[in-house]
């Protein structure tokens, strides 16, 4: 509460007091809790702004690894509350465990959905009190579950889980994108879960930084296989923190950050970052990636909800990537107003129309038809759609087939079928293996 009422004062100092003239004077007017912990800036209009030392800020009390913990349940069906309103309270069937994210008995904890341990070890590192004995053991099973099959095809596979998450694998190498996933339990839509990921993922790669692309319920669970996660590159600004940090700062200790049209080397293969326009209303943010795969023969473009507001900028990319072969795009093309996310760090309001007509939206069927016909893609598959149940609690979705994005999929899947492109929008699961 103390800092945010810091940033909500150091704004209206700013506003007041920086008119262009050396900010050297106004050091000491910053509120004491953010002092040292900002720098003052102008932009090339002469408007001020700050940036945050994030690094510092979390070695500063404001980080506390010790208001973290994990609430622990049973879920047996898609239906799960909305997260963004909804308290989580201790109650008889959740299980509260007081624990930093960051520490190594979280590995260990989900270590047990493939490795077994004795009860007496678990109840250890977990220090299970006695009244919540009976709660935690409800939770275990001396069941094993299904073996994961290794992929030991001649080339790759792809596999998509739901929304974004789509895995990529070679008989030597995994990557998976924005990882959101399914639990295990009893449905009538056919699913792959956690059991359906190898015992080691070589890349986690993260396309930006909303809640159903970056979710901790699933990065904090996998984070003992993951060999190396790749973020965009960015921070400094409250609407635009640091994803390095911030993953470092819960225990990843393999971050790596990628810039724009750089590439990353794999087994017969690279990764390069695209550039990623739209889906985040105009706000100055740049944490955000699109993903060229290239193995053997095969390239792959993960676009996730790039939106093709200048199409000159994919004529540029193209000029240096070529064609691409596999398109994954989303078209969730209504998008919720600007104020939905970011409304809570616009320390001066915003009028309703302006509100409104700035979007969190992806590409429509305009948009992305040029994007398809750029790249002469041989493949299109619409995804990131938040059509899938498990989804339900972060993205609270509901389309009919009269809602835009589904009218303009439709249109966009079609044309590419008349065209003589394999498209689907994809739903559930799906695999296909690269020829």
């Amino acid at each position: 509460m103390e800092l945010s009422k810091a940033l909500v004062e150091l704004d209206a100092m700013l506003v007041s007091n920086a008119k262009g003239y050396s900010l050297h004077t106004l050091y000491p007017k910053v509120p004491q809790p953010l002092r040292g912990y900002v720098e003052l800036v102008y932009d090339l209009n002469n408007h001020p702004s700050f940036r945050l030392l994030e690094s510092l800020m979390y070695k500063s009390r404001y980080y506390d690894r010790s208001l973290q913990s994990f609430m622990l349940s049973t879920i047996t069906s898609d239906d799960r509350p909305f997260v963004l309103s909804t308290p989580r309270l201790e109650s008889d069937r959740a299980y509260h465990w007081q624990h930093s994210f960051s520490e190594e008995s979280v590995d260990a904890l989900f270590r047990l959905k493939c490795e077994p341990q004795s009860y007496d070890t678990i109840r250890n590192f977990m220090e299970v009190a006695d009244e919540s004995e009976a709660l935690f053991k409800s939770f275990l099973t001396p069941d094993a579950p299904r073996p994961y099959e290794p992929y030991r095809g001649a080339t790759a596979r792809w596999r998509y889980f739901g929304h974004a998450c789509v895995l990529v694998e070679t008989p030597r190498m995994s990557m998976l994108f924005d990882p959101v996933l399914s639990y295990t339990y009893e449905s009538n839509i056919s699913r792959y879960t956690y059991l359906d990921l190898p015992k080691m993922i070589d890349y986690v790669l993260i396309t930006h930084n909303h809640q159903d692309h970056v979710l901790f319920e699933t990065l904090l669970q996998i984070r003992h296989k993951v060999r190396y996660i790749v973020v965009p590159r960015s921070g400094g600004t409250l609407q635009d923190p640091s994803l390095k940090l911030l993953l470092q700062n819960v225990g990843f200790t393999n971050v790596i950050e990628i810039d724009e049209m750089e590439e990353i080397a794999v087994d017969n293969g690279s990764i390069t970052g695209l550039p990623f326009f739209g889906e985040h209303a105009d706000i100055d943010i740049r944490t955000k990636s699109a993903y060229l795969v290239r193995i053997g023969g095969h390239s792959l473009l993960f676009a996730a909800d790039s939106c093709n507001i200048e199409p000159k900028m994919y004529e540029h990319i193209h000029r240096e990537i070529g064609d691409v072969d596999t398109l994954f795009l989303g078209m969730e093309c209504n998008g919720a107003p600007l104020s939905w996310l970011y409304g809570p760090l616009l320390s001066g309001g915003l009028e309703r129309t302006m509100d409104q007509s700035r979007r969190l939206a992806g590409s429509n069927y305009d948009q992305a038809l040029e994007i398809v016909d750029e790249f002469r893609c041989r493949e299109v598959y619409v995804y990131a759609m938040g059509q899938e149940p498990w989804l339900n609690h972060i993205m609270s979705l509901k389309y009919t087939e009269q809602s835009k994005p589904m009218v303009d999929s439709n249109r966009l899947i079609n044309y590419c079928r008349e065209s003589g492109i394999a498209a689907e929008r994809l739903f559930g699961e799906r695999e296909m293996f690269l020829e």
